[in-house]
């Protein structure tokens, strides 16, 4: 990002200055697609948000469908959409596959839009629907893949005609992200920059930050395995003696859901009470999504997945980052047996 700063310049300008942060632009743009093994076009942001707006109000489709279970982002795009309920079966979540045909046969080409990992669960959604390639596969739908939550840490479907990522979920700077597509003749383009598929300059320090990010290693570079993750969630689960609130809440199984973002339920504390008491702690946790976890109301998420009221109101998320140490785990761990 230093380096960004030093040679920054309006990448669209033709003097010498701009044609050399236009190298630099161009040059990340292909190291990041080489990170993420996609040999499509990306479009550089300005976060997760703005690259869903992109793909939910340019991609040239009739009729967007989105899950229930989207990011507030989604419903913010697209407010119109059609909304595909979740299947609400122990262990696991999935889009309710007979609905989604069923959807799928109406007239008329629909952008379907499911996120990879949910971001207040942990659940692995797009991988539950890997048995639907076939129905997506075809002229009636184009897919947009949210791997916000899942991008730098799992590999990408390549398959996918929209992908969004955020370089602050892998550890890149904030306020900067991209919108990965297969091929621009599925966007209207709108004029301005980024081949007139986005308006806005280009943030080449925050570009340059988001590459050498992903060129880190993934979760290989994390200061914790997945095993320790597993384990962390295990210790979490236990502490809450006779109570089924956890399985309840997240159907935590450790091939259906990321160890990374764990979504628990304290047996008689409210998730008020609980952020209250774990920041006095030490501890930076949330209810719900960050970008909604100012308000008091059940979260959307939950409540698609048909967590009870009570149970969701005492619900928080418990989430892992690159630098989250092994004893930071142990004290978290030690600090929630306390509370339960």
């Amino acid at each position: 990002m230093e380096e960004g700063l030093r040679l920054w310049a309006n990448p669209s300008s033709p003097h010498a200055e701009g044609r050399r942060a236009r190298a630099a632009l161009e040059d990340a743009r292909e190291r990041i697609k080489r990170a993420l093994g996609w040999d499509g076009e990306l479009i550089f942001t300005s976060g997760a948000s703005e690259a869903l707006w992109i793909a939910l109000n340019r991609a040239k489709v009739e009729r967007r469908i989105v899950s229930a279970v989207e990011h507030d982002a989604v419903f913010r795009a697209a407010p119109d959409a059609s909304v595909a309920p979740v299947d609400q079966i122990p262990l696991a979540h999935a889009v309710n596959y007979t609905w989604l045909a069923s959807e799928l046969e109406k007239e008329g080409r629909a952008l379907v839009s499911i996120q990879s990992i949910n971001s207040e669960t942990g659940s692995f959604m797009w991988s539950e629907l890997k048995p639907l390639d076939d129905l997506f596969r075809n002229e009636r739908a184009l897919i947009l893949n949210d791997c916000s939550q899942s991008a730098g840490k799992e590999p990408i479907d390549p398959l996918s005609d929209f992908i969004v990522i955020s370089a602050h979920k892998f550890g890149g700077p904030i306020g900067v992200g991209a919108l990965l597509v297969r091929d621009f003749n599925l966007l209207e383009p709108t004029g301005g920059h980024e081949r007139g598929y986005r308006q806005g300059t280009e943030n080449l320090p925050a570009v340059l930050g988001m590459a050498a990010a992903l060129e880190c290693g993934g979760l290989d570079s994390w200061q914790t395995t997945w095993k320790q993750q597993t384990d962390f969630r295990r210790e979490l689960y236990a502490a809450i003696t006779g109570s089924n609130d956890a399985l309840e809440n997240a159907r935590a199984h450790p091939y259906l859901s990321c160890p990374w973002i764990t979504g628990i339920a304290h047996p008689t504390l409210s998730a008020q009470a609980l952020l209250i008491r774990l920041d006095a702690m030490g501890f930076a946790v949330s209810a719900g999504s960050a970008c909604s976890s100012g308000t008091l109301k059940k979260s959307r998420v939950l409540d698609a997945f048909g967590v009870p009221d009570d149970v969701a109101a005492r619900t928080i998320r418990v989430s892992l980052g690159w630098n989250t140490t092994p004893e930071e785990l142990e004290r978290f761990s030690e600090a929630w047996a306390s509370l339960c």
